[in-house]
């Protein structure tokens, strides 16, 4: 199974959010759903806390470059 990048994870968590508040899954379903919902949002967090460090990392190597 392919690793699921921000975008498709964002949208799984969409459409598992829409069954949830248009009651289109039974009882029995929604464990299952909430544990998928929860591992698709800590792909979103890992993510985005990886995104932030690069972007970090980059401006202080340019922050760097700019006072040497």
């Amino acid at each position: 199974m392919k690793k699921q990048n921000y975008t498709e994870a964002i949208e799984e968590l969409e459409n598992i959010v829409a069954e949830i508040e248009n009651e289109d899954i039974s009882v029995d379903e929604l464990s299952a759903k909430v544990k998928r919902a929860a591992g698709l949002i800590r792909i979103c967090k890992n993510v985005l806390y990886k995104t932030e460090d690069e972007v970090n990392t980059l401006l202080k190597e340019m922050q760097e470059e700019e006072s040497a």
